[in-house]
């Protein structure tokens, strides 16, 4: 999925620059959820993250639509730094940056209807009157694919692929420019999946929307993404374009979870496809490893990786990784 020349020259939708996003403990411990990220989405592009459950991922993604508040570092919203304004001009704009959560029936009110759910968001922003939102909330479950009739149901009546649609319906309503998908087809059936990542793509061909895919499945992210930012532990491992961060890693993280990847191959194939095992749990980001994160785990640490932190380098256009030992052929051969 190719981004224009025009929209990649424009200003990004949105810019993390060194994202801190630390949790205070009982006791006086901190989790370091995230730590230092920065990265920018480009207009009309589907931005993935992807990592190991604990990677911060999630955590990013709810920053970037001001769910949370950065402990450090900032976020831009089109060039705007959203610490420096008021809150009535941040509540005008936060309207553009919306999220769709991973379980479908816990985003939704049980007691109202489907199209009261929809119209909430114009309630909330006070735009137009009750007959023009009822009409935009029933443009908007249209657009997603459901039936005029659904919208006097109620949540326990729906399946979850019909709630995921509402949803991204309600989404729709504010007109975003920017919408967070975080594990939008994790808790739907295969069957389902292809639909709904087919349906986002509609959209933002439609509307000019630009997505952040938050997801822990390789093959999703491989389908819509344009760029591919890689977390372990609350930190980028490697960022790029999507083909050669899923064919050609830099990073020996990258690497191992592409390795684990399903592949439909034949019983006496797969056997010798070489898989690459990472020992041991990650680690707790209460006490995150010294030097480089993932040298806990990674099969070609050696002294330095506890001693420094690897430096973020870009070893192809556009495509950068952070390995004291990767080049521009790949991570390096554990030994």
């Amino acid at each position: 999925m190719a981004v224009p020349e025009q929209q990649m020259q424009q200003e990004p939708v949105v810019v993390a620059d060194g994202l801190t996003i630390h949790f205070d403990l009982r006791g006086g411990d901190t989790v370091k959820a995230v730590d230092g990220v920065s990265f920018q989405i480009r207009p009309g592009e589907t931005f993935g993250i992807i990592g190991e459950s604990g990677s911060g991922k999630t955590t990013v993604g709810r920053a970037l639509v001001g769910l949370l508040k950065p402990t450090g570092g900032r976020i831009l919203y089109a060039g705007q730094d959203v610490s420096a304004l008021s809150s009535s001009q941040y509540r005008q704009l936060r309207r553009n940056y919306q999220i769709i959560f991973q379980d479908p029936h816990a985003a939704l009110n049980p007691r109202m209807t489907i199209l009261q759910s929809v119209q909430e968001p114009m309630e909330i922003m006070r735009d137009g009157n009750p007959a023009s939102r009822r009409q935009t909330a029933r443009d908007a479950l249209e657009r997603a694919g459901l039936p005029p009739e659904i919208g006097a149901r109620y949540p326990h009546e729906l399946s979850g692929g019909q709630k995921q649609r509402v949803n991204i319906a309600r989404a729709l309503t504010v007109n975003p420019r920017f919408i967070v998908c975080d594990e939008v087809v994790a808790a739907l059936d295969v069957s389902v999946r292809g639909a709904i990542l087919n349906l986002f793509a509609d959209l933002q061909k439609e509307f000019g929307l630009t997505y952040a895919f938050i997801t822990h499945d390789i093959s999703v992210v491989a389908h819509i993404s344009n760029r591919v930012g890689v977390m372990y532990l609350g930190r980028l491992m490697e960022l790029g374009p999507t083909g050669p961060v899923t064919e050609q890693p830099l990073h020996p993280y990258t690497r191992a979870l592409l390795s684990a990847e399903p592949l439909p191959l034949p019983s006496e194939m797969r056997d010798q496809a070489r898989r690459i095992r990472l020992t041991g749990e990650i680690p707790s980001p209460v006490s995150p490893p010294s030097g480089c994160r993932f040298r806990t785990r990674c099969p070609s640490a050696q002294a330095v990786c506890a001693e420094h932190v690897p430096e973020w380098r870009e070893l192809r256009p556009d495509h950068w990784v952070a390995c004291h030992f990767s080049t521009e052929e790949g991570p390096p051969d554990a030994s």
